[in-house]
């Protein structure tokens, strides 16, 4: 044999005995379906009917839907979930209260399981029957701190005599709405308090451990969406698109500062950049430091984004399209600001493509050993351990179309990494 053909055999050989390349695995997989409910007020009767024909608004109580943000449980295996304005717009969606739950999944694993999602008890984390007062906090301003009118002030919804009376849980309890804040993110600080991301000002809110405002909302200086109360009162102009607010927010290791990452691009900045806000907690004032984040050719927004430790963070980025329709582009981005100076672009690199993820147990039985998650909005990632991520999609109910042509359910995944990251596990603030 002669040199070139044993060195062939000998590449061939060692190809045959090598490990195989890694790829992101789905580890766990549960579904919550689109038509699961809370107790709560009359839902839905400014909302569109979808084009599908299901899940016709209005509603009977509160749909357990749109999750836009995701934390640590008060147990191992819990987490809370929150909900965001309801049905896509400040018109649509006043009767729709502002909740974060807590839920359980039962996972679905190369060993069984049963796939599904429980509600559970907001102070143990432990499963409960159904979703209810036991499994939620519910933001409402008692003290009035929100310093404008709120649907709790209104006789009937929108101040339009001739729309359905405000209901009186709402007017009684000062209860917040999807007409009065658009929550997209939220974190805990280790004083027990929450922190929400909105994109109607954009606004931050700080709440304590049960919901209570604590504050005044703060803005985002030199920053108005089209729904922020100056613009409407023709105080100022908008320059973020609608939509366009705190989709994304981190809390340091050190959990001394907020990182808000806005959705759309600021009137004026480079196109496809969107702007990362540090926030001081300690002072309640915005440090003027700030970062860019470069959009993807193919990107058109994010969904959330969490720490890693005190300089990675990730952050989920999509465009609009679905299974059923165009071409779904949704990925997990590590990005890192360590040596970046203020003003400067964050260093950016893919983790995850959620749409080609390695699903050799077929956990959700679609018949494939790829999994993707091909849903418009994907607004919910959180790191369990070095080498596991969680992520969860928005289903926009009684909306959807991210599967097939129907009210998309709500879908938690656990993929794992080929490589660990070193992750602070909970930095959120409750380690």
């Amino acid at each position: 044999m002669n040199q070139t053909l044993l060195a062939a055999a000998i590449t061939t050989l060692a190809a045959a005995f090598a490990p195989a390349t890694q790829a992101q695995t789905l580890t766990g997989w549960a579904l919550l379906p689109a038509a699961t409910f809370a107790d709560g007020p009359v839902s839905g009767q400014f909302a569109s009917p979808n084009p599908y024909g299901t899940n016709l608004p209005p509603f009977a109580g509160q749909p357990v839907q749109g999750f836009s943000a995701v934390l640590p449980g008060p147990a191992a295996g819990s987490l809370r979930v929150m909900t965001d304005n309801g049905f896509g717009a400040q018109t649509n969606s006043a009767d729709t209260l502002l909740r974060v739950y807590t839920v359980r999944p039962e996972w679905r694993t190369a060993r069984g399981g049963r796939g599904i999602v429980h509600p559970a008890d907001w102070w143990s984390g432990r499963p409960v029957k159904a979703f209810d007062a036991t499994t939620r906090i519910t933001l409402r301003d008692p003290d009035n701190k929100v310093g404008w009118t709120i649907q709790a002030d209104l006789e009937h919804y929108y101040g339009v005599d001739t729309n359905p009376a405000v209901d009186p849980a709402i007017r009684a309890g000062r209860l917040l709405t999807g007409a009065d804040f658009d929550i997209e993110s939220v974190r805990r600080t280790a004083d027990g308090h929450y922190w929400f991301g909105d994109e109607f000002g954009p606004f931050l809110l700080e709440t304590d451990a049960r919901g209570r405002l604590l504050g005044a909302p703060i803005p985002l200086p030199g920053v108005y969406s089209p729904q922020n109360p100056e613009v409407l009162a023709g105080q100022a102009t908008a320059n973020l698109g609608g939509s366009g607010g705190f989709e994304g927010m981190a809390l340091s290791h050190d959990g001394k500062k907020l990182y808000a990452l806005l959705e759309k691009t600021v009137t004026g900045d480079a196109d496809k950049t969107l702007r990362i806000n540090e926030f001081d907690l300690a002072s309640r004032r915005w440090t003027g430091v700030r970062y860019v984040y470069p959009l993807d050719a193919q990107g058109t927004a994010i969904g959330d984004m969490t720490a890693v430790d005190d300089h990675r963070f990730i952050v989920i980025e999509r465009n609009g399209s679905t299974a059923t329709s165009g071409t779904p582009f949704k990925k997990l981005y590590l990005i890192d600001i360590e040596g970046v100076e203020a003003g400067g672009t964050v260093k950016k690199t893919e983790l995850v493509d959620l749409m080609a993820i390695a699903d050799p147990d077929d956990l959700n039985r679609d018949g494939s050993t790829t999994f993707s998650l091909p849903y418009t909005t994907i607004e919910d990632v959180l790191p369990l351990d070095a080498r596991t991520l969680l992520v969860i999609n928005d289903n926009n109910f009684p909306y959807g179309g991210g599967r097939t042509l129907a009210s998309d359910d709500t879908e938690f995944i656990r993929i794992r990494l080929p490589e660990g990251l070193k992750v602070c596990v909970r930095c959120d603030g409750t380690r």
